[in-house]
């Protein structure tokens, strides 16, 4: 049996909860957590390098002179890739560097690296985190009670108060469960989960 305390946005504990140990407590592979990331970071490049080729670069058809009795090399149209201004041989184009993993892959990955936070005791619960108003403040209070300044903050619903407070700190990030994923996890110290994100969480990895 796996438990876990909960606690309030002061520090306090007011609760355990049992978490699911098939998810939080299974053993970490590095080589399956850097497949998944590797992923990730390859679906982030966005590839748009862009040349143009002689049939996209503007300029007259024309053959600069005729082809034959000048003595000079032969030439067509002031287009050519040869030429100053030219169009490009070959160059890059705009394209995708996505790719998948096996889906298996990436859901055991995700338990690994939930899995790693609760190993290394850097994964806090909370009961609750409500901001009546959007203020920076406000939320960098909680996270220094928390002992959490470089944290994901997992929450189930969308929560505009906390979202927009946390936008300009640096070292936090605001996520709804349903966009959870290993890079993030791994990214910051600490994984802060809202209390009801870990039935979301629980029924995205076991359904």
């Amino acid at each position: 049996m796996l438990l876990a305390d909960v606690l309030n946005v002061k520090g306090e504990k007011v609760k355990e909860i049992q978490l699911a140990e098939n998810i939080f407590n299974v053993p970490v592979k590095p080589n399956v957590l850097y497949e998944v990331i590797t992923m990730q970071l390859a679906n982030r490049r966005s590839g748009n390098a862009s040349v143009k080729t002689r049939s996209e670069v503007s300029g007259s058809t024309r053959k600069l002179y005729r082809q034959k009795g000048t003595g000079r090399a032969r030439r067509g149209d002031i287009k050519s890739p040869l030429l100053r201004g030219g169009g490009s041989i070959f160059g890059p184009k705009p394209r995708s560097f996505s790719y998948r993993t096996p889906k298996k892959v990436r859901s055991l990955a995700l338990k690994m690296a939930l899995s790693s936070k609760v190993q290394n005791k850097t994964i806090v619960i909370l009961d609750k985190f409500e901001l009546d108003k959007i203020k920076t403040s406000l939320f960098l209070q909680v996270a220094k009670a928390l002992n959490t300044e470089n944290a994901l903050f997992v929450i189930d619903n969308e929560n505009r108060n906390l979202e927009l407070s946390s936008r300009n700190l640096q070292n936090v990030k605001v996520l709804r469960s349903e966009g959870l994923n290993v890079y993030d996890i791994l990214k910051f110290k600490h994984l802060v989960l809202i209390e009801n994100s870990i039935q979301s969480i629980e029924r995205r990895l076991l359904g």
